[in-house]
């Protein structure tokens, strides 16, 4: 067996990061694509909060390395998500705008010595998180968002998993073993990894079960998160809850099959209707979030 001890990391002050918050789209950023299409979900959103229905926004990663994430914490603290789920990519995203204010690596040439993902904060610290969580019976999103809160760190109020806790929304993180560079570290558990994300799971189910009327969207996860909430649906569906007649919207820049069909295609069978919606998210989210607070 290879030995995990020797794993060699670096301090993160020594990475250079592709971006920083000083390029975090702002809330008036003016951008506008003038999309029907984004006006109409606009209105579909806003509908079901007026009748208490439930909107779930469910984010990759490149969502937060392309800086829309003040857009998406507004939203949150506007009372418009009731639910922000996210794959294991965008929670590191997030957990390193809050402590050092940048993130998003060069990810070929940390190929060439192995540095890649190695930056020891991130490894260290969200390891921690989540082998505490796992010893507390508590979700990953949680465990994370409360050490961004115990660290306090400089940026944190551009972290999206501790605007959920805040704002006392669920804030849920669903990952893939292997897939995420904090896996790479010898603190990392499998049992607290599995453990965390099956409580985020759980919780994720419970919100799916009330999404009747309400809105799902899927910004930017082309394979995880559609999978994710296909087998939430089908939890619910099984267990008896009548969930139907709910809107479900799929962002990307490209025409992906595993999105494209379990979040646009496949729920239409239950009412409802689906946007298949192909932009840059440093557009559509700024123009999506303008479109909503123009109507509440």
């Amino acid at each position: 067996m290879i030995d995990y001890s020797k794993i060699k990391t670096y301090p993160i002050n020594q990475r250079r990061n592709k971006f920083s918050i000083k390029e975090m789209i702002p809330l008036d950023s003016g951008i506008d694509l003038q999309s029907e299409e984004l006006r109409r979900l606009a209105r579909l959103i806003a509908d079901a909060k007026a009748k208490n229905a439930k909107v779930i926004v469910m984010i990759g990663g490149a969502v937060v390395k392309v800086g829309c994430s003040a857009l998406l914490i507004d939203l949150i603290r506007h009372g418009i998500i009731d639910h922000i789920a996210m794959n294991g990519g965008a929670s590191i995203h997030d957990f390193e705008i809050a402590m050092i204010g940048a993130t998003s690596e060069d990810v070929p040439n940390g190929l060439i010595d192995g540095r890649f993902g190695m930056a020891s904060e991130t490894l260290t610290y969200m390891n921690a998180a989540l082998n505490s969580g796992y010893a507390k019976n508590k979700g990953y999103g949680l465990s994370i968002a409360r050490k961004v809160a115990e660290l306090d760190f400089p940026h944190k109020r551009l972290n999206i998993l501790y605007n959920a806790m805040i704002q006392n929304i669920p804030g849920t993180v669903h990952i893939a073993i292997g897939g995420d560079i904090i896996h790479q570290h010898p603190d990392c558990d499998g049992a607290a990894l599995g453990k965390t994300s099956f409580i985020d799971f759980q919780h994720l189910i419970e919100s799916v079960s009330r999404l009747t009327g309400g809105v799902l969207l899927n910004i930017g996860s082309a394979v995880n998160l559609p999978e994710v909430f296909l087998k939430a649906l089908t939890m619910v569906r099984n267990l008896d809850y009548d969930v139907r007649n709910f809107t479900t919207a799929n962002f990307d820049f490209l025409n992906m099959y595993r999105s494209r069909t379990r979040i646009v295609e496949w729920p239409q069978v239950l009412g409802g209707q689906g946007f298949d919606i192909r932009e840059n998210h440093a557009k559509t989210i700024p123009t999506l979030h303008k479109y909503i607070l123009d109507l509440l």
